[in-house]
């Protein structure tokens, strides 16, 4: 896809002394006794693809809804490229591209005209106007769909024109809540192909998911929420490779010789071990190791401990496993 900019009224420079887009800083929302967010405080380094990560009522949509000057804050700001989502809104929309959980259904609208009708309300003269479309048709795919009315659209294809809308205006940020979720995995890797082009471009994407997993293959930055609260922001290696929040435990594959049931019933007997989940003549253990020398320790534990091990690697840790840890760390 070409990059097309913007017809030059909307063109928002960049702020130069940082190097992050956004700044949520002390955010607070509340729907009368309801607080959807609290206190809420994380950073989104320019370029960077961040995953959001929160259970159901967490506060994720309520806070991306902010941060797409959708809705406002109780308290707290948010400003994107140095600007107040409140207090500049106009500004904030010139950078910002949003892909909500569902899609409206315009009755009658063909897919090209949805994407040009939204074309023309971010001002795009009628040459301009066609190259854009154009352009989001071919990158997005929808160019056989052009012709084809919304309401007739399958899921999938319909999650396709929510992420082409989004690109009309060629944004520097991108917010995209559960972009993936009910595709079926042709669709899901297709998304991320197109996320891993877009970051290639220097876009900056935020992307709030329940598929944890696609999200670390995704994703170079996390935030976990919980309850409206920050739980983690960082780097996604610190959670695959357990050095987030000073944990001091490694995640290892063992297989054993005979029976597993005998290395379950030592790991539950010793102290700093803990059982994660059965493989195939053996298990997924958390061992008190922070380094190699710490791992050849557990390993020569387990040996000396009438183990009879004939396989034992580190394995990255798994995100939901991560998450689980820090919420209840957070209590």
């Amino acid at each position: 896809m070409s990059t097309a900019s913007p017809p030059a009224q909307t063109a928002v420079p960049l702020p130069t002394d940082s190097t992050m887009l956004v700044d949520v800083d002390g955010l607070t929302r509340s729907f009368g006794t309801v607080h959807a967010v609290r206190d809420l405080s994380f950073a989104i380094p320019d370029g960077a693809v961040v995953g959001f990560i929160g259970a159901n009522g967490a506060g994720k949509t309520t806070t991306m809804r902010i941060m797409a000057t959708l809705d406002e804050p109780t308290d707290g700001a948010v400003r994107i490229a140095g600007h107040d989502v409140v207090e500049r809104p106009a500004e904030v929309r010139r950078l910002v591209g949003w892909m909500p959980d569902s899609l409206g259904v315009y009755a009658d609208m063909t897919v090209f005209e949805y994407l040009d009708f939204f074309a023309r309300a971010y001002g795009f003269s009628p040459a301009q106007r066609r190259d854009r479309v154009d352009d989001v048709l071919h990158f997005a795919d929808l160019g056989p769909l052009a012709d084809r009315q919304m309401a007739k659209l399958s899921k999938g294809m319909s999650q396709r024109l929510c992420f082409g809308r989004m690109l009309i205006p060629d944004p520097r940020l991108m917010i995209l809540d559960e972009p993936a979720a009910g595709l079926d995995p042709k669709a899901r890797l297709e998304f991320k192909n197109l996320v891993r082009i877009l970051a290639g471009r220097g876009k900056t994407l935020f992307i709030s998911s329940h598929i944890l997993t696609e999200l670390g293959e995704m994703c170079d930055r996390l935030v976990f929420i919980d309850r409206g609260r920050l739980v983690f922001q960082g780097r996604a290696d610190e959670l695959k490779h357990d050095t987030a929040a000073g944990r001091v435990d490694t995640c290892v594959e063992v297989v054993v010789a005979g029976d597993a049931g005998a290395l379950r019933e030592w790991v539950e007997t010793h102290a700093g071990w803990r059982w994660l989940d059965a493989r195939p003549q053996g298990g997924r253990l958390a061992c008190p190791a922070a380094d190699d020398a710490g791992l050849a320790a557990a390993l020569r534990q387990l040996v000396a401990g009438g183990i009879d091990v004939i396989e034992f690697r580190r394995e990255q840790r798994r995100l939901e496993e991560a998450f689980v840890d820090m919420v209840k760390q957070l209590g």
